[in-house]
């Protein structure tokens, strides 16, 4: 008889419950989230069925614990949380939680339910090494955004005029001047002659004169504060300035590494192939797709896993189509990026685009209209391991596709 288990996942200890074909429990136990505790899982499923007989089903699709079972041998089923959250009403009345419960909760969905998960195929190693490289990159990005708009909001409240000599705060350019002069006290003396040797040892390229620099830190409204607390400010801002420094220099190599990683893979060449991709967006969009083929078996799959196509709501009469909020709002973002890119230099693209607008859909809509078109032909030349070739692209025969030039 088969035996199917729920994992509840926890960061200090885990919940396992087996049971078998009937909805009986068959082992219950905890194991400690530590290297022993692992071993001792490992262990008691070996225990309870061969491998291969063996489900198991949990609330993630990757981690420490995943990767055990993985390795082991074991046959794993990621469940979102929200459908276990949906599925303790069949359970419990009262709508209660526990670890136990829930461990139970997943293997029985497992058993009554297993047919419409999948279970989980493991990438390969340079799939998930690139796909650390670039979340972690995204992630330094969103971190520098916040910095940044922490460091004008500082200035703004006692000196605006550093805030906006130039256009962008986190520029290099930017903070080395702030780093120079953090208070207007320190740039008290400084002059067009002094602005402008300071410009040239910094290699500025802005095409703007100090003269026009000038204008833009001494006409902003002065702040009204006193002396300490503008020693104090400054030295927070010295502070802002040395750390988005250092993590603008670690983004630039991370961006580095991940276009020199990208180019050495066969699935990152396919999709560089494609018009306006550009290096870093393929890598990307390459480290959400993946390289497993089959977690999308169809390309309306990978539309809606990249939130490109829409939820249909139909009951009765009423017909109501609405944005799609549940997707991988990464591998949107990355795409949709693409898709943005793609219509200045694909003459296919800019009309599907321009189609779109004329239907009276808004830019975001109309970009999702065009990103669903895009993967319709990523996902064949993904499918085919075959790189994008135009002629072959026959919806695209009427137009021109203008190179992009790398």
């Amino acid at each position: 008889m088969a035996t199917f288990a729920g994992i509840d996942w926890g960061g200090a200890a885990h919940a396992v419950c087996a049971i078998n074909g009937h909805g009986q429990r068959v082992a219950y136990f905890e194991v400690k989230h530590d290297a022993s505790g692992l071993t001792e899982l490992i262990r008691r499923l070996h225990k309870l069925a061969a491998a291969k007989a063996l489900r198991i089903a949990i609330e993630r699709p990757s981690g420490l614990l995943v990767d055990a079972l993985l390795n082991a041998g074991f046959a794993v089923v990621p469940i979102h949380p929200n459908v276990v959250k949906a599925s303790r009403a069949r359970y419990r009345a009262a709508g209660g939680k526990c670890d136990r419960g829930d461990a139970y909760l997943l293997a029985d969905l497992l058993r009554t339910d297993g047919h419409r998960f999948r279970t989980l195929t493991p990438e390969c190693d340079q799939l998930r090494a690139l796909r650390a490289l670039v979340r972690t990159r995204d992630d330094l990005v969103t971190e520098r955004v916040r910095l940044a708009n922490q460091l004008r909001a500082l200035l703004e409240s006692f000196w605006p005029g550093a805030a906006r000599i130039f256009p962008d705060i986190d520029t290099p350019i930017a903070l080395a001047f702030l780093e120079h002069y953090p208070t207007p006290a320190s740039a008290a003396h400084l002059g067009q002659k002094r602005l402008g040797s300071f410009l040239a040892a910094q290699g500025y390229s802005g095409h703007t004169s100090p003269t026009v620099l000038l204008e833009r830190l001494r006409g902003a409204a002065p702040g009204q504060i006193g002396s300490t607390e503008a020693q104090v400010k400054g030295e927070l801002v010295s502070s802002l300035t040395q750390v988005l420094s250092a993590l603008i220099g670690q983004l630039s190599a991370l961006k580095k590494r991940i276009e020199h990683y990208v180019a050495t893979l066969p699935d990152g060449q396919i999709l560089m192939s494609f018009p306006r991709i550009g290096q870093l967006n393929a890598a990307q969009i390459l480290s959400e797709l993946g390289s497993v083929r089959e977690r999308f078996p169809s390309e309306a799959q990978l539309a809606a896993e990249a939130g490109a196509s829409p939820v249909t709501h139909q009951s009765g009469k009423s017909r109501a189509v609405i944005f799609r909020w549940a997707c991988n709002h990464r591998l949107r973002a990355a795409i949709t990026c693409w898709a943005d890119n793609s219509r200045r230099s694909c003459a296919w693209a800019a009309q599907i685009y321009q189609r779109a607008r004329a239907r009276g859909a808004r830019h975001p809509h109309a970009i999702r209209i065009l990103a669903r078109a895009w993967i319709r032909v990523l996902w064949r030349a993904w499918h085919d391991h075959t790189p994008y070739d135009p002629a072959k692209h026959r919806a695209a025969q009427p137009w021109l596709i203008v190179p992009s030039g790398g």
